[in-house]
This record gives structure tokens, C-alpha cells and sequence, in this order.
């Protein structure tokens, strides 16, 4: 029998959903559908560990193909089976489960896995007909579920930590301890809290990881200065929503941009750094630039509704994440930040960077 998770059962729910809508809604950053940005689905196609299965139309039928065999199932189907994964998905509480009934639906095309193929980047691929350009492109996807618990863009680990100079103050041995001992439930802000009110400040000087430092560097010279003053503004305010974090940053202007005519330096280099996280950079990996195969995403709301987010239509999938993703903290003793260090007779502090969507 099969069983999985929220996000893992929502990876089949929106594989039938978009199948028996035989469109793909676009959405803006609100997480609403853009009524004018819809396109006509040609074929979808999924890897799986037992082959690759493709799912096109003859009127009413879905015509599914994989290899020599080729199976023949109405879209009513698939709407009927979507509807009940919906409902059961949104009954389930425990962690993993199992949905006999789904599980009989997909097995009737001889597919066994909710899972895509892990070896893959996109869950799913649609070749879409763009009535724009009339063209019919094949887009890869990956898809978030909001049936589940939220997902993370950014995952945390020592490559993603920033190291900070404290400067203005010299410490005791006695006040460092003092301060590395804090441990309240938010004891990162409260020890940086106590590191200012004795008079220092946190001076960025670079990221732990050097690969990382030059991710950053590649797509814009100045988003390690712009993400560490971000990422400083996280762990010193009540804030950590992206949007308010970066307006807040260009309110301050900490790196003394030209905002006579309201250039929006900090937003638009921001987008740019969410933006390559969601197509495929990693801190702890050389970033070229080369695009992920899957180039987007397939978010399924809460109702159950399903929008897609793509570079294709980038000013769509740049506002999607910059409005529903925020900063959040990781374990600092799992990834070794949030203490007082010492290191040739100056003193030092690590922020650790973890984004998660809403």
C-alpha cells in the first residue's frame, strides 16, 4: 500500500486536478488567478521510477501513454478522483497516510508511485498552447502544496550563515559567556540585544561559505551586503516577512543607493536572489546561472484551486515569491550560529538565512 504525506499526496491531487481542468490558471502574487493568463493544456507528462507516463486528449478521454502501452480513462474520472483526494486530504491529520481508493485510480493506468521520480528537477512538465505567441512550449514544474505545512525556498545550513564583526565594545570573557548563556526562546535577538545595549553593533564581513559569497556576488556584486543588512533587520525587529524586511532595508538605505527618483535597488536585487534560489541555486553548489529544468511552480491553494507560477511569465513568478515568503529561524546549535566568538583578538557572531513561504 501506498502512503505519504500532505505535500506528497498533493503532488498526485494536482497532477489529476490540472488533467481534468485541461487548463493552467496563471496566478499573481496575491495568490489569485489573472482571468487573462490562461493556457490550454496539450499534454502533461510525469517521470516516475517505472517510466515516464503522458497524458494528452481525444475529446472527453484522457489518452495516457507509457512506453508500448497505452490506456484510455474519461476526464469525468479524473475529475471525480481529484475531488475526493481533495477531501480526504483535507480530513487527514496524521503525518503519512494511505488513500486506497486514489491509490486503485492510478494503479487502473499502472502508475505506483505518488511520488515523481527523485532523479528529476521538475515534478511534472505541461506542453501548453500560449495563445500570445502560438506557440506550444513545454514548461517544467515543481510543486508547493498549502495543504501541508508551509515549505521552505531557502533551506538552513552552515552555508547559509553570515558572519558579523561586533565592533565598538570589548567583552569580558565573563560578559561573553553572560551573553552565549542567554537562553530564552528567542535567544538570538535577545543576546544581540544585549550586544547593543552594551554599546556594539554587528558589522557584516562575509558569509561562511565562499561558494555561497559568490552565488550571491554573481547575480549582483552587492546582495551579500543587501541580503546580511536584511537578514541583520530579521533577528533585530518583530519583522520577517520578505516584503516588509526589504522595505524597511530601503528605508534605511544602508548602502547609500541614489533614491532621488525612487529607484527600487533593494526589491529588484532581491527578486533576483529569491528568484534563482526557486530555479535551482544552492548555497552549497557553483552557480552558473543555468536555469533548473523546471523554470516554476505548481502552488496548490488551500481550496484546492491550482495556479502556476513560471519564469515563463517572470514578473508573475518574481512578485509570487518576493509576497509570500518570509525569514525564519533555524536550530542554532545544528548549524553553529547565534554565540560570541573570538579569532585573533576580535570578536565575531553568526546569522543564519532560512526562507519559508507563507
Amino acid at each position: 500500500m501506498i502512503t505519504g504525506n500532505k505535500g506528497e499526496w498533493s503532488e498526485v491531487y494536482a497532477l489529476l486536478k490540472i488533467i481534468a481542468d485541461k487548463q493552467l490558471f496563471a496566478g499573481d502574487s496575491d495568490l489569485n488567478k489573472i482571468e487573462s493568463l490562461i493556457f490550454p493544456i496539450i499534454k502533461v507528462l510525469r517521470d516516475e521510477s517505472n517510466g515516464t507516463f503522458e497524458f494528452s486528449y481525444e475529446n472527453d478521454i484522457v489518452l495516457i501513454k507509457k512506453e508500448e502501452e497505452e490506456f484510455r480513462i474519461s476526464i469525468s474520472n479524473f475529475q471525480e478522483n481529484a475531488s475526493l483526494l481533495l477531501q480526504k486530504l483535507k480530513e487527514k491529520t496524521n503525518a503519512t497516510f494511505s488513500i486506497p481508493e486514489i491509490e486503485a485510480f492510478i494503479n487502473s493506468y499502472q502508475s505506483q508511485s505518488i511520488k515523481a521520480k527523485s532523479s528529476v528537477k521538475s515534478d511534472i512538465k505541461i506542453v501548453i498552447h500560449d495563445q500570445r505567441t502560438g506557440t506550444n512550449p513545454e514548461l517544467g514544474f515543481s510543486i508547493k502544496s498549502q495543504l501541508g505545512g508551509a515549505s521552505t525556498l531557502l533551506n538552513a545550513g552552515k552555508t547559509t550563515n553570515f558572519i558579523y564583526e561586533i565592533k565598538n565594545i570589548n567583552l569580558s570573557e565573563e560578559q561573553i559567556n553572560s551573553i552565549n548563556s542567554i537562553d530564552t526562546r528567542s535567544k538570538i535577538k535577545d543576546r544581540i540585544e544585549e550586544i547593543y545595549s552594551l554599546g556594539g553593533s554587528l558589522s557584516f564581513i562575509k558569509t561562511e561559505s565562499s561558494i555561497f559569497g559568490n552565488n550571491l556576488i554573481l547575480i549582483d556584486s552587492a546582495l551579500p551586503k543587501i541580503v546580511s543588512e536584511t537578514l541583520k533587520k530579521f533577528f533585530t525587529s518583530s519583522l520577517s516577512k520578505s516584503i516588509e524586511l526589504i522595505n524597511c532595508v530601503t528605508e534605511t538605505n544602508p548602502l547609500n543607493f541614489d533614491l532621488e527618483n525612487n529607484h527600487p535597488f533593494y526589491k529588484y536585487k532581491f527578486k533576483r536572489f529569491i528568484t534563482d534560489i526557486a530555479l535551482g541555486m544552492m548555497p552549497s553548489k557553483v552557480w552558473t546561472g543555468q536555469l533548473d529544468a523546471t523554470g516554476g511552480y505548481l502552488v496548490v491553494k488551500e481550496d484546492g484551486e491550482v495556479l502556476c507560477y513560471h519564469i515563463y511569465n517572470r514578473n508573475e513568478f518574481e512578485d509570487y515569491l518576493y509576497s509570500n515568503t518570509k525569514f525564519e529561524t533555524a536550530s542554532s546549535s545544528r548549524h553553529d550560529f547565534g554565540s560570541i566568538y573570538k579569532e585573533n583578538d576580535k570578536l565575531y557572531f553568526k546569522l543564519n538565512l532560512q526562507i519559508r513561504f507563507l
